[in-house]
């Protein structure tokens, strides 16, 4: 087994062999060791998206990355159902207005849920307010509204960041590397899974999206796909319904099929898979090798297991030699750590944003078109 050395991890994603591919490669590596010179003041708005917990727990634990200044939730039932959790209490809580105001803030994790209507609102505000965002996925329902934010970012030379923490996974940032360097050959297929089991409540929750399990899950998988190869010639969907359980209509079994000239990239969600967990993968084929990564992350097993990969390889490449293999790599701190200590490096200007304002609107686009939302009404 071989083990992939932290110092060669590139910070995320790069065109790698695929015309039209956005993205850069980086160095030196984000890990858990960077420290910068100052902490970043950062705030938080919202608390209803699924991540936001684990997001405002990783921010309190990198206190040499960050110094949290407070949190708003514009929402009162979230607030008082979220005063008293052990991840927010002792934070200072405050309106919208007077955590944009907080003398010395740079940035704020925007964590209202995406079924929220006022979610691009409140991130352009946060832009108008001159300040970076993590903005956790998917960046809301509406093309126009997220381009809007965006477009108005890049004028200001904001950071926005979504939130798609497989980009800092080791093993992902493995199989970008292979690629780009040329290990695999010519890429003609990417088969890619996310699925779950889901009780009832949260499959009602998928339903009121166009796409459903697609909507929310698909994303993460987009992100990777066009990482690699770029944006689509065609995007075909497959939305079908397995389960009636939920009393209503909605893709809780999903297909999507990118179609590149010389690839077909494959992305599948389901919200009950038994033991979904377990097979999240990414599995990238070309005529002179194979990356396979299943599971894409391992913090959702029990007991937390080591991160590997099987790697094939027509010939000697690097370290790795012809034929199958396994690649093995240490665990991430945490699920969102290096995602954040690389979003403060990108304030402190260290590093370029490796996904840059471009990709992430490629991203949006792609996954509003297989779920439906392309062209607005």
């Amino acid at each position: 087994m071989n083990t992939f050395d932290r110092r060669h991890l590139l910070t995320t994603a790069a065109a790698a062999g695929a015309a039209g591919a956005v993205g850069r490669w980086l160095e030196p590596t984000v890990t858990a060791a960077d420290t910068p010179k100052r902490p970043i003041k950062i705030g938080q708005i919202g608390t209803g998206h699924e991540h936001a917990s684990g997001k405002m727990s990783t921010l309190r634990k990198l206190t040499d990355h960050y110094e949290v200044v407070g949190i708003a939730e514009p929402d009162p039932e979230l607030r008082r159902k979220h005063e008293d959790h052990p991840v927010y209490r002792g934070l200072t809580w405050m309106t919208e207005e007077q955590l944009l105001n907080t003398q010395g803030l740079q940035a704020v994790a925007v964590e209202v849920d995406s079924d929220d209507d006022h979610l691009m609102d409140i991130a352009g505000r946060c832009i108008g307010a001159g300040l970076h965002i993590h903005l956790d996925k998917p960046g809301g329902e509406s093309f126009s509204k997220f381009k809007q934010v965006l477009d108005e970012a890049g004028r200001r030379k904001l950071t926005v960041q979504l939130g798609y923490m497989y980009r800092n996974n080791p093993a992902v940032q493995f199989c970008q590397r292979a690629v780009r360097e040329g290990w695999l050959g010519q890429v003609f297929e990417i088969d890619c899974v996310m699925s779950k089991p889901s009780g009832v409540g949260y499959r009602k929750y998928l339903s009121q999206f166009r796409g459903g399990t697609m909507f929310i899950y698909a994303c993460h998988l987009i992100d990777l796909v066009v990482s690699l190869m770029g944006k689509p010639d065609r995007i075909v969907a497959f939305p079908r319904q397995t389960r009636s359980d939920v009393g209503v209509e909605m893709c809780d079994n999903g297909l999507i099929v990118f179609e590149y000239p010389r690839t077909t990239a494959t992305i599948r969600t389901c919200s009950f898979e038994v033991e979904g967990y377990k097979r999240r993968q990414l599995v990238v084929c070309g005529d002179e090798g194979t990356v396979d990564i299943r599971p894409l992350e391992r913090f959702d097993l029990h007991p937390p297991q080591q991160l590997e990969l099987q790697l094939a390889l027509s010939q000697d490449r690097d370290s790795y030699k012809k034929g199958y293999q396994e690649v093995s790599f240490p665990q991430p701190p945490g699920r969102y750590d290096l995602q954040l200590i690389e979003l403060a490096r990108i304030i402190h200007g260290e590093i370029e944003n490796p996904y840059p304002l471009e990709h992430e609107l490629i991203v949006q686009e792609c996954l509003l078109q297989a779920c439906g939302y392309l062209p607005e009404s």
